[in-house]
């Protein structure tokens, strides 16, 4: 199981750091300045991420993470509540921060995914894995709340 979660890590992590540079090149490219090509660039910037989670399921499977799918489409849930956390925390003006910090969340959601579809975990277990993963919203909530006031 171990060796399951660490290469869904380390497969997740690099895709994580591709996603990063992705979008940061995409972004740079429409040089979105105003409120009018918004709605363009958070698209282009939805694609990439719907595509490198689709990479996910074919990589994951070539590194026996099976199912890859399944591993793929949980690690896209784990991603979309870390994201929602992340914006409570506060944001470096480092690309090389921003890099690194993208791999760790991607490993840390690919790890998540692993061991929640892995057939061998107890399902208590399981729960108790998404539980705390849902709970990490309104922890994030109170902590924005504490930060910035009501």
């Amino acid at each position: 199981m171990r060796g399951r979660m660490g290469r869904a890590a380390a497969v997740c992590a690099a895709l994580g750091v591709l996603w990063w540079a992705s979008v940061r090149l995409a972004w740079a490219g429409i040089g979105c300045e105003d409120w009018g090509c918004l709605a363009p660039a958070v698209g282009v910037v939805a694609v990439i991420t719907l595509a490198l989670i689709a990479g996910f399921a074919l990589v994951l499977e070539r590194v026996d993470v099976r199912p890859g799918r399944r591993v793929a489409l949980v690690a896209g849930g784990v991603l979309v509540v870390f994201r929602l956390v992340g914006e409570a925390l506060p944001s470096w003006t480092s690309s090389l921060a921003h890099a690194v910090t993208a791999g760790a969340v991607f490993a840390g959601a690919g790890a998540v995914a692993a061991f929640v579809t892995e057939p061998g975990v107890a399902r208590r277990w399981k729960v108790v894995t998404a539980l705390g993963v849902v709970a990490l919203v309104p922890a994030a909530l109170v902590v924005s709340w504490a930060r910035f006031g009501a």
